[in-house]
């Protein structure tokens, strides 16, 4: 947590994953973790250290990211510079936009805040939500990017009924990747699919999800959907919460984070302590 001298900065952003080895930094590697931490570095002339509401795989993109950081309240009094009437999130806004548009442009961001007390990008959220694109027919070029094509045909009524009345508490063991001493149980609160024309959208919220769990729900389903499987076999894979060669990855192009959901400013720290003691410190949610 920060104290007066330091403000907590909330920044939601936007990206496209294309280009990128995911969120968080790798050596050697393009991030959008390091990319956008490079340019606060080069506003604030130090390194400032980021904090992610969900890390998001390589190829994957967000419409409604959010981040957090403290930096010293002096540094922030300053972005305005000589702009006295520009309010400092402005400034942010202006400045981060500026520098990120040198590298690729594939980042944006949408606004900048001094968070609420006991706000924290990671744990303070009650949901996360992501969509996932699938062209029936021939890809549209435009869309490619955040667009997959599926080459078998898909049974949408097949699909809709497989994952009707799933919500709910589960053990997702056996569509994560495990991590050391962390909890697979998450709750799925929506899991549904809509169509418009030549694509249709899974949409997925839960409170939070565990590494790869996005991808391998969406690829059980699209077994299910052209067949490759039985009708139920998703179903009965989350009787048997363990991971297994079965487990099959959609494509990571396909997925974007559409948004994350928050308590009222009075509840953000009371969220964030009970997050904190369900999980175990070093689990990050991922896709």
């Amino acid at each position: 947590m920060h104290d007066q001298s330091t403000y907590r900065i909330r920044i939601d952003l936007a990206y496209d994953g294309t280009a990128y080895h995911g969120w968080a930094t790798q050596p050697g590697l393009a991030t959008i973790q390091e990319t956008v931490e490079d340019g606060l570095a080069t506003i604030f002339r130090q390194p400032v250290a980021t904090t992610v509401a969900g890390r998001t795989d390589a190829g994957v993109h967000a419409a409604n990211q959010v981040i957090h950081f403290d930096i010293p309240t002096a540094l922030w009094e300053k972005l305005p510079g000589n702009h006295r009437m520009r309010p400092a999130e402005t400034a942010m806004v202006t400045k981060l936009n500026g520098v990120l548009a040198k590298t690729s442009g594939a980042i944006r961001i949408r606004t900048a805040q001094i968070a609420p007390e006991g706000f924290d990008a990671r744990f303070s959220p009650i949901a996360r939500s992501y969509r996932y694109r699938i062209a029936l027919e021939e890809l549209d070029p435009l869309t490619r990017h955040f667009t997959y094509h599926h080459r078998k045909a898909l049974d949408i009524d097949r699909m809709v009924e497989e994952i009707s009345g799933i919500e709910g508490l589960h053990d997702f063991g056996s569509f994560c990747k495990p991590r050391p001493g962390a909890t697979t149980i998450r709750t799925l609160q929506e899991f549904r699919i809509t169509r418009d024309e030549a694509v249709i959208t899974l949409h997925l919220t839960a409170d939070a999800f565990c590494h790869h769990m996005v991808r391998a729900l969406v690829g059980a389903l699209l077994r299910v959907g052209d067949g490759s499987r039985e009708t139920g076999w998703l179903r009965k894979r989350l009787t048997n919460p363990a991971r297994d060669s079965d487990m099959v990855l959609a494509p990571a192009h396909g997925l974007i984070l559409d948004h994350v959901t928050y308590p009222a400013d009075e509840q953000l720290g009371a969220r964030a302590a009970q997050t904190r003691a369900k999980r175990d410190p070093t689990m990050l949610p991922y896709d």
